[in-house]
């Protein structure tokens, strides 16, 4: 299980002490109050609904797929997934010997998709030139009946943008808990098919092709295309799946996936052993100007319906807390 640090929340809730937005006076933005972050050649711009990356350029160049302001979010794109990540199969789970229901929000197949902070006003708690925090509170529900305090924190420097988020569950009762980031990341001209993947991943969690729904864990090479270990171009190969048994280097036990261009530019995105787990989408898509423009990659603290299966679960107990983060950086 990811490490769970032990904290005593100052507060009960996210308090205001910055500014509302970075933006003129005058109506918010469709996306909520915009944020602008530079350092050196990098740049990043945030949105309050979902604390969402809305950009994030370097020297110019797209690192993941951007969306305007003045928009309604697609896609999740770049938005912040928690309470759990990805999907809780027909939204049910047991707990404590009840059957709690969530809302199903991926009606074609029937699931409870990508937590319930993704939609949430976030608000700017602070922000400077290369920094900025957002924060919200989520409410119990029928479905989540556990209040939870969340901060996400993104800073630029030189190795590119790291974001943190830390839950606290300031309420009672023992929290299940799961985090992760999605945003579509862009290796250069062209599209997914054109790239190249190194995701050293071991296995990957198999799901059925109608609802996702998963079926056990298996080894990279027994599926064909989905060994990414050394690098390959991901050329026309469907993935929508959660890959594990990460190898890791350093003292920090960092995974790393890259995704590069034939002109051996790109993006790289590294996450701590808290993450244990990474979702890959193709991002197939009917429209035209959304498919395969960007590879999804989602470090995530366990896969989907870990309600259900329990493998990997952050649960946090009254007054604990529980910090991920991921850098994504240009090549």
């Amino acid at each position: 299980m990811p490490d769970v640090t032990t904290t005593t929340p100052t507060t009960t809730g996210p308090a205001t002490t910055g500014p509302a937005t970075t933006g003129p006076a005058g109506p918010l933005p469709v996306s909520g109050a915009p944020v602008s972050l530079e350092h050196g050649p990098y740049r990043a711009e945030l949105a309050a609904v979902g604390a969402t990356l809305r950009s994030l350029t370097h020297d110019g160049r797209d690192l993941v797929v951007p969306f305007a302001a003045d928009v309604v979010r697609p896609l999740y794109r770049g938005a912040l997934l928690a309470p759990w990540p990805n999907r809780i199969v027909d939204g049910a789970y047991d707990e404590a010997g009840e059957t709690l229901q969530l809302p199903l929000n991926e009606v074609e197949r029937g699931h409870a998709l990508h937590g319930l902070v993704g939609w949430a006003e976030w608000r700017v708690e602070s922000s400077e030139p290369h920094r900025a925090s957002l924060v919200t509170e989520l409410a119990p529900s029928d479905g989540y009946p556990w209040r939870l305090a969340l901060r996400a924190t993104y800073e630029l420097g030189d190795a590119g943008l790291t974001t943190t988020v830390e839950a606290t569950n300031v309420g009672v009762g023992e929290a299940p808990y799961g985090v992760a980031p999605h945003p579509y990341l862009v290796a250069g001209e062209g599209r997914v098919d054109d790239w190249a993947l190194t995701l050293p991943a071991d296995s990957y969690l198999e799901v059925t092709d109608d609802r996702l729904v998963p079926t056990g864990v298996h080894g990279v090479t027994e599926r064909e295309g989905f060994d990414f270990r050394e690098g390959s171009v991901v050329g026309e190969t469907f993935v929508d799946h959660a890959f594990t048994e990460l190898a890791r280097t350093g003292e920090g036990q960092v995974a790393t996936a890259r995704l590069t261009a034939a002109d051996g530019g790109g993006v790289e995105m590294t996450w701590g052993p808290e993450l244990p787990w990474v979702q890959v989408h193709t991002a197939d898509r009917p429209e035209r100007e959304n498919d395969r423009v960007g590879l999804a990659v989602e470090p995530m603290t366990c896969p989907p319906d870990a309600f259900t299966s329990g493998i990997d679960l952050v649960r946090l107990a009254p007054g604990e807390s529980h910090v991920a983060s991921w850098t994504i950086t240009a090549i």
